[in-house]
């Protein structure tokens, strides 16, 4: 296997950073030609001797080298870098897998988690249902988890709830199922003016980065779902997907499917190969806009309720969903 002069530097900490021993110059090699990697001993110790005049490495007499902690932070921020693109990929995966059949509502659909305090619980049930009513949301259904709960692999510590909101990425699947690709461009902070989505003031690309766009936005506080929900003007979570124009027609069909059982819709749906709210769509394909599966709890985090949210945090069955009008019951218990 032939590798760059990078790779080649990092395999050779990654061997250093298994190993609980020093490791010698020639077995690093050894390690490496195993793994495929066509690499000399004579090169192997002009990388060793580089990373030691950085600090990376430090060298035991008679037994080798071994990585210092400046190389194993050196490590860490490179691995945050590869991870670049994993969200992206992450996307496709969950998509994928998905197995939710519209048609008969059997299956699995994807959540996110937001964990909050029993003790916080009561508490949040109006918020919950003031956000879901406003319509920015992922559609009408949640799910309550327990600590208790033995049917999901979905873990509540002890002491909290978790909030089971409707997933985007559950609309990917669905599409994906009945054969239409989608793209997820990127998550971003959607102006809403009279109701209506105007235009987006800040975009992460899923493609540039290892985090959820709407987890960082909703817990920097930027969001401002408490303005929408009582003017119809403010800002709130979404994302910007794409799909083929020929399966246009076929998807808004889908997609109105998806609002009448309550797992949400699009906001916004553009023309073949035109801008969306000045976001450029490439020709031969149809932007639209997604509300956010955690604007239901937007509303939570800027009342100063202390939450922790996880987005494509796994699968559940649909039937496990509630309408989130049934919130009032769980007041009295």
């Amino acid at each position: 296997m032939s590798v760059n002069v990078e790779d080649k530097r990092l395999m050779i900490m990654h061997v250093l950073r298994d190993s609980q021993e020093p490791v010698s110059s020639s077995s690093i090699t050894a390690i490496l030609n195993s793994q495929g990697i066509q690499i000399s001993e004579r090169t192997v110790r002009f990388y060793l001797l580089a990373m030691d005049k950085k600090g990376f490495t430090h060298y035991v007499e008679k037994k080798g080298r071994s990585l210092t902690k400046l190389g194993l932070d050196e490590l860490t921020k490179v691995k945050a870098y590869e991870k670049v693109g994993f969200l992206s990929a992450k996307i496709d995966e969950y998509s994928y897998n998905m197995n939710f059949d519209i048609n008969r509502l059997t299956g699995n659909v994807l959540v996110n988690i937001t964990l909050i305090s029993q003790e916080d619980f009561k508490d949040s049930i109006e918020l919950l249902s003031r956000a879901f009513e406003k319509g920015f949301s992922m559609g009408e259904l949640l799910t309550i988890f327990y600590p208790e709960d033995n049917d999901t692999e979905i873990e509540i510590p002890e002491g909290f709830i978790g909030i089971g909101s409707v997933c985007s990425i559950t609309l990917n699947g669905i599409l994906l199922s009945a054969g239409i690709p989608v793209t997820s461009q990127f998550g971003g902070l959607l102006e809403i003016e009279n109701r209506k989505p105007k235009r987006f003031v800040e975009i992460i690309q899923y493609s540039g980065t290892s985090l959820d766009p709407l987890e960082i936005f909703i817990s920097s506080g930027l969001t401002d779902h408490t303005n929408v929900c009582s003017s119809g003007n403010g800002i709130v979570g979404a994302s910007f997907r794409h799909i083929p124009s020929v399966a246009a027609d076929k998807a808004e069909k889908i997609f109105k499917k998806c609002k009448k059982i309550g797992l949400g819709s699009v906001l916004e749906m553009g023309h073949p190969g035109s801008p969306l709210l000045e976001i450029p769509v490439l020709e031969g394909r149809t932007g639209f806009i997604v509300t956010g599966g955690l604007n239901a709890v937007g509303l939570l985090a800027e009342a100063g309720i202390k939450l922790y949210s996880k987005t494509l945090s796994g699968c559940v069955d649909f039937k496990r969903l509630f309408n989130y009008r049934e919130l009032e019951k769980f007041r009295t218990e």
